[in-house]
């Protein structure tokens, strides 16, 4: 390997690592992956989007089947 294949690779390989740390920065500021601005129109919405944590109801566990002994 010649010293400027080298280079090449070296920066191909920083190139990939930027974009990972990027967007991994992106997901903790709970950015989404498109960056589209407006999802309505996203073919891949439900994949960028932020999940939402809903809050635990514990009246909604009382209505669910139970087995008897």
């Amino acid at each position: 390997m010649q010293w400027y294949e080298i280079l090449i690779v070296i920066f191909a390989a920083l190139f990939v690592v930027g974009v990972i740390v990027w967007q991994i920065i992106r997901k903790k500021q709970g950015k989404g992956g498109c960056d589209c601005g407006s999802c309505s129109h996203c073919a891949g919405c439900s994949a960028c989007r932020t999940k939402e944590a809903k809050p635990k109801d514990p009246a909604a566990n009382e209505n669910q089947h139970t087995q008897s002994p």
